[in-house]
This record gives structure tokens, C-alpha cells and sequence, in this order.
């Protein structure tokens, strides 16, 4: 782990190797680091996993094991900007994959993390120096439970 760089710890309940695993399975540019597991000293079991280290895209997280006191909320959420729908499609199924659907492009994976699969094209969209047409797509936006569709997000802002 490089220390000159910010880390996300996450907050796990005793899945954090677990945790560590699926997020690198789902995103093609990570990797697993390292694996610590707690001592005869504790804090914990001797042998379990204590942390498991990854980076997904650059940015380096530490899933830590600390126990049930504190849970994820909606108030931190991770963002992935996507290319097109079927990168969109793509997050969104394996992020939902024993998660929850939300509102606007939210969701709340298995583990209970918050992420939002953003199309980078909804940027120019709800920016559009049109007021009528940011506004038609900022309104479907909105109104979307769940998944963003472009498609549909185009319509909008066009009027359709």
C-alpha cells in the first residue's frame, strides 16, 4: 500500500476478504493486495482476516473487520462513471447481485456500500444550456427507480 496516497477504509462485519474479492472481480482494472490477519494479541480470533487491501482503478481501499458497531449509509457513495449503457448494465448487474435498487442511478450492494452507476452523458444532458431540455432530463432522471437508460434519458431531454 503506497502511504503517500489517501485510503478508503470500509467498514465490514466480518466479510471484509469476502468484500475485498467480489470488488475486484467486478472491476477489470484492481487487484487484490495484501491479506492481515489479527495475532495472539488480538483484537479478535487469532487467524482471521483483520484487513484485506485492494485498488480499484487507481484508488486504494482497506476492507477492516471491525465488528457490527457501525453499518454503510447513503450519506458516502462511490461513483463510476460510465462510457455507454452496456458499461452501465454491466456495474449495475453485479453491484445489485444480492444488493438493492435505489433511486436515480443509486444502489446499495450486498455488503450494503452505496454506489451510484453514473453514464458520463447524463452530465451533458441535465447541463444542457437549454433550461427546458436540462430540465426534461434532470425530471427523468429524477423520476428513474433504479437504473439510468440512456435511451430514455435522450428522449427526455429531446422532448419525445
Amino acid at each position: 500500500m503506497d502511504t503517500r496516497r489517501l485510503t478508503t477504509c470500509l467498514w465490514f462485519d466480518g466479510q471484509a476478504e469476502e468484500a475485498a474479492n467480489h470488488y475486484v472481480s467486478i472491476f477489470k482494472d484492481s487487484r487484490l493486495g495484501d491479506v492481515h490477519r489479527v495475532g495472539e494479541g488480538g483484537p479478535g480470533e487469532p487467524g482471521a482476516v483483520l484487513t484485506a487491501e485492494f485498488e480499484i482503478k487507481g484508488q486504494q481501499f482497506v476492507a477492516l473487520n471491525g465488528g457490527p458497531e457501525f453499518t454503510f449509509n447513503e450519506s458516502v457513495s462511490f461513483q463510476i462513471h460510465c462510457a455507454d449503457q452496456d458499461e452501465v448494465d454491466y456495474y449495475w448487474d453485479r453491484l445489485t447481485d444480492g444488493g438493492e435498487e435505489s433511486m436515480c442511478g443509486w444502489l446499495k450492494d450486498r455488503f450494503g456500500v452505496s454506489w451510484q452507476v453514473i453514464p458520463t452523458v447524463l452530465y451533458e444532458l441535465i447541463g444542457d444550456p437549454d433550461p427546458e431540455k436540462a430540465a426534461r432530463a434532470t425530471k427523468a432522471m429524477l423520476a428513474t427507480r433504479g437504473k439510468l437508460d440512456i435511451a430514455e434519458l435522450r428522449r427526455a431531454h429531446a422532448g419525445a
